[in-house]
């Protein structure tokens, strides 16, 4: 039998992180993966593909539409191949699953394939395709992840009722792609799909996209989409998704109760996604679960089982990539007797649809209901010399800050690059910065950057320079 300090199981970016850290402070550490390469969801039917697509759909675009005003003139009819769409994303994430193999190389992390189950608390059985295996483990990280969620009267088909996972690797482009669900994996793939061609249609239950993050982000992201000829459905509660010979039938009710239905050839169900922890034998190991399903741990990321810790999307949280590599981080530290500290509220929010969409902090709507007195501060991307440059003129940059003290509260944007420009707002509210310090920053011209600076001189004094 063999022994370690730590075994991790599932390799997706918290598990794998977890592994790496520990193998750095020296631990002799283990990684489980059930599957045939590493990565998890984010790198092989996630976060990494999704980006490919968005890249390349965003290339057809341009060609089709945007390059004649920049001079750039094509003769001919502009084509899409799918396959090599496909292809080309299919090498990004072989090659991002190759680094990831280098590292375990690297640290001498053991790479263990099959599937990991407790037996009892130091005890994990490894049931491969043809071998099984049982480990000592010191010390456990649980990192196994998520899966789409669904809804009770939906039967996922995986051919024309689909999730995510399917809907990254579609052989044709629907005439018709029928999104349930208006958060984030939803709009980014029904962006994609739009660009290639596809009638999308977005049916979403709350009366606004992205609903967690700030109300005017959802409003500028819907007003921008709908102009590139989404379609919403807002208010609109599905009670009905069914096959039918020519593809998908999907039925809702209205905000006033009047049925609408929906006929489209395919029906991405994108309503968020569920703790995986089937087959982890947690009672085994006396693991306690919530309701939801999620591995129950303390601030310290250890489960009631001391020894035995859970990280990323199987715990509380918002389930995001850097979110969980950041705990697998801790998690490491703490075993290894260090005293680690995430401020969850310093999580950035991206939306990958571009524009993008990008926040970090609180939002309006949670400063309102927890009745704090704040000052907000809003510069449109339309005003920068770089966004003419680019032609990207839609978005804004929004600061919130308090009334009294000027710390940054909240930052909200919209617009090209933000997914970046959101770690700006990151470091200066880890350093607990004020307003004005962004106010007085030298921000390089011409840069989309120089939103930020706006905003925070709209947010200190309402004296913005270029509005």
């Amino acid at each position: 039998m063999r022994s370690y300090d730590v075994v991790v199981i599932g390799s997706g970016p918290g598990g794998y992180v977890a592994a790496i850290r520990c193998a750095q402070l020296g631990m002799k550490t283990a990684l489980i993966e059930k599957y045939s390469t590493l990565g998890g969801t984010c790198l092989n039917v996630g976060c990494i593909p999704s980006k490919a697509l968005l890249d390349s759909s965003h290339h057809f675009e341009d060609a089709q539409k945007h390059m004649q005003e920049h001079g750039v003139t094509i003769t001919g009819e502009i084509k899409l191949d799918l396959a090599q769409m496909m292809a080309r994303k299919r090498g990004v994430v072989e090659q991002t699953i190759k680094g990831i193999d280098y590292l375990m190389d690297k640290n001498k992390i053991d790479v263990i394939q099959g599937v990991g189950s407790f037996q009892d608390a130091h005890h994990i059985l490894v049931t491969g395709s043809d071998t099984t295996e049982t480990l000592e483990a010191k010390h456990s990280i649980i990192a196994t992840g998520s899966k789409p969620s669904s809804l009770p009267f939906i039967t996922i088909d995986k051919e024309r009722i689909i999730t995510s996972t399917e809907a990254l690797g579609l052989k044709e482009v629907p005439k018709h792609l029928v999104v349930i669900g208006g958060g984030v994996i939803g709009l980014e793939l029904g962006q994609v799909y739009r660009r290639l061609g596809a009638e999308v249609s977005v049916v979403e239950y709350l009366d606004r996209i992205i609903p967690t993050m700030d109300g005017a982000q959802s409003k500028e992201l819907t007003k921008v989409l709908k102009k590139q000829g989404v379609k919403f459905y807002l208010s609109h509660q599905v009670n009905a998704v069914n096959r039918t010979k020519e593809g998908v039938t999907v039925k809702a009710l209205d905000k006033k109760g009047a049925e609408v239905t929906f006929e489209g050839d395919y029906c991405l169900v994108s309503v968020g996604r569920r703790p995986f922890t089937e087959g982890l034998g947690l009672e085994n190991a006396g693991i306690q679960v919530s309701e939801r399903g999620q591995v129950m741990v303390n601030d310290h990321l250890q489960t009631n089982i001391g020894h035995i810790y859970a990280i990323g999307d199987v715990v509380r949280g918002a389930m995001l990539a850097h979110k969980a590599e950041e705990e697998g981080v801790m998690a490491a530290e703490v075993i290894a007797g260090q005293k680690p500290h995430i401020n969850y509220n310093l999580i950035p929010g991206v939306v990958y649809t571009w524009p993008e969409v990008a926040s970090v902090g609180q939002t309006e709507e949670q400063l309102k209901a927890s009745g704090v007195a704040y000052k907000s501060g809003q510069f449109p991307m339309r005003a920068l010399g770089r966004s003419r440059a680019s032609g990207d003129l839609d978005g804004f940059v929004k600061i919130l800050s308090h009334a009294e003290t000027d710390e940054i509260l909240g930052v909200h944007m919209v617009g090209a690059r933000v997914a970046d420009l959101i770690a700006e707002a990151v470091t200066a509210m880890e350093f607990r910065a004020s307003a004005e310090d962004l106010a007085r920053m030298s921000h390089a011209h011409p840069t989309y950057a120089e939103a930020i600076k706006e905003a925070a001189l709209a947010a200190t004094e309402n004296r913005p320079l270029h509005l």
